[in-house]
């Protein structure tokens, strides 16, 4: 199996597990003479089981990930916290040049010439820039580790 394919079948436990969640609270509770639809006690061993399989296969994953060298961009782990690092570093930029730009427009307009102007304390065009190679480290290392994901096989 490749790690992608490990990935989507994590995917799809997550949403199996949170259907089985709710299907236990909306059936953990019934009226006096009634049956409730399901079995909660069956669901409950069901998704036991669910979690069982998740975890074996994020433990795996995890391995894979480790172990898996991606060059210049150290193992699948060190690129993933880069990736993540970038995102959190895009949105920074993203956030400092739309505040600086006014975007918000935060009760901060001049009614009369004789009132103070407001000034940005940022650069906004070096900053969009800065956000814009940002983005493309982002886009040109997503696509390396996606396409490392369907090249590495998951490890056992």
């Amino acid at each position: 199996m490749k790690l992608a394919e490990a990935l989507s079948l994590r995917a799809e436990t997550l949403r199996r597990l949170e259907s089985l969640r709710s299907r236990i609270t909306a059936n953990a509770r019934y009226q006096e003479g009634e049956t409730p639809s399901e079995d909660a006690a069956a669901l409950l061993t069901e998704a036991q089981s669910l979690i069982d399989e998740w975890q074996s296969l994020m433990r795996r994953i995890n391995r894979t990930n480790a172990a898996s060298d991606l060059g210049a961009d150290g193992t699948l782990t060190d690129a993933l916290a880069r990736r993540d690092a970038l995102r959190l570093h895009h949105r920074l930029l993203t956030g400092a040049a739309d505040a600086a730009a006014g975007a918000d427009h935060s009760g901060f307009t001049r009614q009369l010439r004789s009132e103070l102007k407001i000034l940005a304390a940022l650069p906004v065009s070096q900053v969009r820039a800065e956000a814009d190679r940002v983005s493309r480290d982002l886009r040109e290392l997503d696509a390396r580790i996606q396409r490392a994901n369907w090249e590495v096989d998951l490890l056992d």
